[in-house]
């Protein structure tokens, strides 16, 4: 039995099934998602692994629909969602008083930003990643928007609500991109 009650097996199928039925929504509904889910939302992503563990994440969770225009100036949809989570990263680390550049903020916020879309998946919300960073247009906008200090980049926005439309997942699997032992 795993932690959460259920065989291993039934366990395993639940994963792969929310994996493999994640889609990208893009429209929503006016339903307002509950400040309860949208914590579970980020319980989720800040469950996701980071290189030393130093969790560079931040997040911004915008409803005001204000800010979420601002910040949708370059993905109209952000303003018909009800709620953005802006997935930031930290681009530095203090470590005994000297700080230095953080090169694993990237790769950490993008952990975090899957297991967010998983979530949203397995929760019945919908939600799409639309990058932020490296756009410096984009970046610039949920700055401005957010008013970021200078050593936290915006890496996504994600606008979450009810799905509005029929979206479908797709198939991505490709054994041509592929290659076992070497090239």
């Amino acid at each position: 039995m795993t932690s959460c009650g259920t065989d291993p097996q039934t366990a395993e199928r639940a994963v792969l099934d929310n994996i493999f039925s994640r889609k990208s929504v893009r429209t929503y509904t006016d339903q307002p998602v509950a400040p309860e889910k949208v914590e579970t939302l980020l319980r989720a992503a800040m469950a996701a692994p980071s290189g030393k563990n130093r969790q560079p994440w931040r997040f911004v969770v915008v409803t005001d629909q204000e800010v979420r225009d601002k910040l949708a100036v370059y993905n109209g949809m952000i303003s018909h969602a009800p709620v953005a989570i802006v997935i930031c990263g930290l681009t530095t680390w203090t470590r005994d008083g000297v700080t230095e550049p953080n090169g694993n903020w990237t790769a950490d916020c993008a952990a975090a930003t899957e297991n967010l879309l998983l979530a949203a998946e397995a929760m019945g919300l919908g939600a799409v990643w639309t990058a932020s960073y490296p756009y410096d247009d984009r970046m610039g906008a949920a700055i401005e928007a957010l008013g970021l200090p200078e050593d936290v980049k915006p890496y996504a926005v994600i606008p979450v609500g009810y799905p509005g439309g029929e979206e479908r997942p797709k198939d991505k699997w490709k054994p041509e991109n592929i290659h076992y032992e070497k090239w």
